[in-house]
């Protein structure tokens, strides 16, 4: 018979806080950024497609870093690694405060995106792996309400007269959480102990749905193509599926404002509308003790995403459209997870701990390199043409998901 679980300890409690602040500093900027850009451009004297710059030069630091996040929690600890993070991050953020032009702000996109690369990479690997969905839920969750508080907190700078003192904040915010990394570094598990653990799971019998029951090496048998192209589509499920949320989230702000004529007030309640709605349902996937298979909220979640976009290009309404964002922000809302937490159960948890890094950096290559070719689209044509790429973006990651899935499926 199996063991009970034992209870939480302490440690594992302060690891579980330190992450889900850390996930909501990490959301606050990607919030923040759409919401500052009319402002900040205007104090730059910048065009409004040079957002796509910002989120390009991230990209930069995000991408590079993926390639070594694994074998810098393996030398160092997750907990350095976030410590790290954090300090470059608070460094980057102050650029911004300061900045005098826009050439400073692009300067240090890079040192942002190894930020964000290394937080999100270290913990997603690191929670993926003790076979937790609901932790990884409320995670991305967290950085649902950090990226749902971004607008707001850029407003209310704005309506006071600059949205300089808002990256000041994140800044501090971020000292903050590298500071409490270093301090409680002895409580973070290893990717190692991670997958011990869930050897250990999966040899004690039968149990939940998990990376723990993924370790039997479910890539056993498969020819050396078939093992690339599962691993070649895992990150093209990313890049495309992060370039989605991220456009949305990102363009929605000029969108509106300038498309529609919505108020720069109306325009952050647009914009925490969706991040809002990525928000609770995010956390609403984390409450029930008996949540919806990873394969139920994909499917359906790409599917509501399709319409979501549809209704943009349609565009009937003003309040429709603003509904239809804050639709596909619902129903992307459980997609990364459940891709992050079925991962070692597509290529077993040894494959897992290097894949999930790769996947994270597929992922902030794709948030910024698809916003930036939309922001060349947007200066090029109008801002009309935001309905038609999302619709695009929608319809192409369902079809790359559908062939990942049949190549490697997952549980219903």
């Amino acid at each position: 018979m199996r063991a009970a679980a034992p209870a939480p300890t302490v440690a594992d409690r302060k690891f579980d806080l330190l992450s889900l602040g850390t996930f909501a500093a990490l959301g606050l900027p990607d919030g923040m950024l759409g919401t500052a850009w009319p402002a900040m451009r205007h104090s730059f004297g910048a065009p409004v497609g040079d957002l796509g710059l910002i989120l390009l030069f991230g990209t930069i630091g995000s991408v590079a870093v993926a390639a070594v996040v694994g074998r810098l929690i393996r030398r160092l600890g997750a907990a350095a690694v976030l410590a790290i993070a954090g300090s470059c991050a608070a460094l980057a953020f102050i650029g911004y405060a300061a900045a005098p032009g826009l050439w400073l702000v692009l300067s240090v996109g890079p040192l942002t995106g190894v930020a964000a690369g290394m937080m999100d990479g270290a913990l997603n690997t690191v929670v993926a792996l003790t076979g937790r969905p609901r932790l990884l839920n409320l995670l991305h969750g967290f950085y649902g309400v950090g990226s749902a508080i971004g607008p707001l907190v850029v407003t209310a700078a704005i309506l006071a007269g600059s949205w300089r003192p808002a990256y000041l904040l994140l800044a501090a915010l971020d000292v903050v959480a590298a500071c409490c990394w270093a301090v409680y570094r002895r409580n973070v598990p290893t990717p190692a102990a991670a997958a011990a653990l869930a050897a250990d799971g999966a040899a004690g019998g039968a149990g939940g749905a998990g990376p723990a029951d993924a370790t039997d090496e479910p890539t056993r048998g498969w020819s050396r193509r078939r093992v690339v192209a599962v691993l070649t589509l895992g990150l093209v499920v990313f890049f495309v599926y992060t370039g989605l949320e991220v456009s949305a989230g990102q363009w929605e702000t000029s969108y509106v404002r300038g498309h529609l004529g919505l108020s720069a007030s109306a325009a952050g309640l647009a914009a925490f509308g969706y991040w809002g709605a990525l928000t609770a349902v995010r956390i609403g996937l984390a409450l029930p003790a008996k949540a919806p298979s990873a394969h139920t909220v994909i499917r359906y979640g790409l599917l509501l995403s399709i319409v979501g976009c549809g209704l943009i290009w349609w565009q009937p309404d003003t309040v429709v459209v603003v509904l239809a964002f804050a639709l596909i922000g619902a129903s992307l809302a459980g997609v990364f997870p459940a891709l992050i937490a079925v991962t070692p159960e597509r290529i077993g948890a040894e494959r897992a701990q290097h894949a999930i890094a790769w996947q994270v950096g597929a992922a902030a290559a794709g948030g910024s390199g698809i916003s930036a070719v939309i922001g060349l689209l947007i200066d090029s044509t109008s801002l009309a043409v935001l309905g038609p790429a999302l619709v695009v973006l929608s319809i192409v990651l369902c079809c790359a998901n559908w062939a990942l899935t049949a190549l490697a499926p997952i549980r219903a």
